[in-house]
């Protein structure tokens, strides 16, 4: 199973897409967990999901939660399969109770109420990227499966010398 979720090419333009889309994550979720970057905070962020999105407090701190760790995990390259499938739920949540109405484009201008889904569909296709072909190069997804694949085949290894010595 970790081998599954960890398994990746040293493809560097994967790891560059995975930790840029880390870094504007985890920004983001420090605005609304931390109150970093002129962010509005946990208390605040939490009322506005509650009160205005009418979001269960549970789900509304898994969302917030969600931004900041799968940034995090995105970064660092760890488990980014799990980090990049949190954002693609994070940001088909953000359309369906936001920005859909708001049509495709980014509110630029100030012309219109709300933000399009622009931004949201960029964010899923990259986190599709990462979920798809992995973390790539420059993570921990990929020192931690060629340890555990080393690991596998010392048993395996092992296993094979005793059949072959008996």
């Amino acid at each position: 199973m970790i081998e599954s979720l960890t398994s990746t090419q040293a493809d560097w333009v994967v790891g560059i897409a995975r930790i840029v889309l880390g870094i504007i994550f985890f920004g983001h979720g420090a605005q609304k967990m931390l109150r970093w970057y002129g962010g509005s905070g946990l208390t605040m962020s939490m009322r506005m999901f509650t009160e205005h999105l009418h979001l269960p407090s549970t789900l509304a701190f898994l969302v917030i939660a969600g931004e900041l760790f799968s940034g995090i995990g995105l970064i660092v390259g760890l488990f980014s399969r799990i980090a990049a499938l949190v954002i693609v739920l994070t940001m088909i949540g953000a359309i369906v109770t936001v920005h859909f109405r708001f049509g495709l484009f980014l509110n630029w201008f100030g012309t219109q109420e709300g933000h399009g889904i622009e931004y949201h569909l960029l964010a899923i296709a990259l986190a599709l990227v990462v979920a798809v072909e992995g973390a790539g190069a420059f993570s921990l997804d990929r020192l931690v499966h060629e340890h555990v694949s080393g690991l596998e085949q010392s048993v395996v290894d092992k296993k094979t010398m005793t059949i072959v010595s008996q």
